[in-house]
């Protein structure tokens, strides 16, 4: 399918023909995944089938949304269809992260009984994604139970890439292609050691944390460099069928703990948009105590997310 995210696997292959005909439409769109998953690749994917390429995605990040730049990019899609453009398409990026004012303001755009997702009388596509399950959220009463329903006219579930590992030597094999282009570099061959690691890893950041390790393969030019700090098995360890041998019990536990707590750090990063105060909080640890375990498991933030 010509066009679409990679994937070979029963999940990819069903999110992408779904996406096909959804993007046919003009029902609301609501993007479900942890974070690094691909939802702005996906919001771009709907925008572009859905014929609206020539016209502009307007994205907009919730965390920084107030109420007024929200009137305003409304009011800039407004102009845009009475100057006879297409208003195209509206990406509301973090949608759970709106607060309770520009959760108002957002539904009072959508007039009761709009069977599809235009705002108000305006041809705007709007699509939304979340990281959290906003069902739950909406019994917290963090999220307006209305505007829930008003956005989810069509949910996509976007599968973590530590859920479809089979589709992890294509997307190397593009990252590495693509950015030895960029870098005027001959693409990298990775050898089945390294390609054991990488295969073993839970890839807590998903699909940008592999774009950004097969980025600095390309750049450092030796794999076995590039990939010291990955925590999944260390490379350079002594094979057994196939598998990673561990000598010591000892040891191969200590490094399981600093997986799981890179892991959760990372995560609870995630989810706090790097703010450590709010993490530590999140962590039950002190700010002091997650700065030295952010240094000693290596969850560091990525090129993407700054």
């Amino acid at each position: 399918m010509a066009g679409f995210v990679l994937g070979q696997g029963c999940a990819m292959q069903a999110l992408n023909a779904m996406v096909a005909d959804i993007a046919r439409t003009d029902i609301a769109v609501l993007l479900i995944g942890e974070s690094g998953t691909g939802k702005e690749v996906y919001a771009r994917l709907i925008h572009r089938l859905s014929g609206l390429d020539y016209a502009t995605l307007t994205k907009i990040s919730c965390a920084t949304l107030d109420p007024g730049r929200l009137l305003g990019q409304v009011r800039d899609c407004q102009r845009a269809e009475e100057e006879g453009h297409s208003a195209g398409s509206l990406f509301l990026d973090g949608v759970e992260q709106l607060d309770v004012a520009c959760q108002r303001v957002l539904l009072s755009l959508l007039p009761d009984g709009e069977p599809n997702g235009k705002i108000g009388k305006m041809s705007a596509r709007l699509i939304s994604s979340t990281t959290r399950n906003l069902e739950k959220e909406t019994e917290a009463e963090r999220f307006r139970r209305e505007l829930y329903f008003r956005i989810n006219g069509a949910c996509l579930r976007l599968p973590s890439l530590r859920d479809r590992k089979e589709d992890i030597p294509a997307l190397l094999e593009h990252f590495l292609a693509r950015h030895a282009g960029e870098m005027s570099k001959t693409t990298p061959v990775l050898n089945s050691e390294t390609m054991e690691l990488l295969m073993s890893h839970s890839w807590p950041g998903n699909i940008r944390e592999l774009e950004n390790v097969a980025k600095k393969i390309v750049a450092v030019g030796d794999a076995h460099v590039a990939l010291k700090d990955l925590q999944a098995a260390p490379l350079g360890l002594p094979l057994v069928n196939g598998g990673p041998r561990v000598t010591s019990l000892k040891l191969a536990a200590r490094a399981a703990s600093r997986q799981t707590e890179r892991e959760l750090i990372l995560k609870a990063l995630e989810r706090t948009h790097w703010n450590r105060k709010r993490a530590a909080q999140e962590l039950q640890i002190s700010y002091k105590a997650l700065l030295y375990k952010i240094k000693q498991t290596g969850a560091q933030k990525s090129e993407s997310d700054e």
